[in-house]
């Protein structure tokens, strides 16, 4: 296993060693990650522990804020649209 429980991939703990990475790029490893993990796990609760063990000790990182923003962004629920949000007769 290359990462942990958390970032199975390991694409998280990479992107906080990457020097001069991009906002942009942070968006597309954050991406990965989060198609990585588990159906199972919750994405919240995972993100809230990758902050506080890789965000709290590089707080001016891209990576820290594209995380943030994922939580901020999750919280926020989003109306389904197509067959599913029309009425059924």
């Amino acid at each position: 296993m290359k990462g942990d429980d958390n970032d199975p991939k390991g694409l998280i703990f990479e992107a906080f060693r990457i020097e001069g990475i991009t906002k942009a790029e942070c968006r597309t490893i954050f991406l990965d990650w989060a198609l990585s993990l588990p159906v199972e796990k919750d994405t919240h609760v995972v993100l809230k522990a990758l902050l506080g063990q890789y965000g709290a000790l590089q707080t001016n990182h891209p990576m820290t804020e594209v995380m943030n923003e994922g939580l901020v962004s999750m919280a926020t629920p989003r109306r389904r649209g197509g067959w599913r949000s029309r009425p059924r007769n």
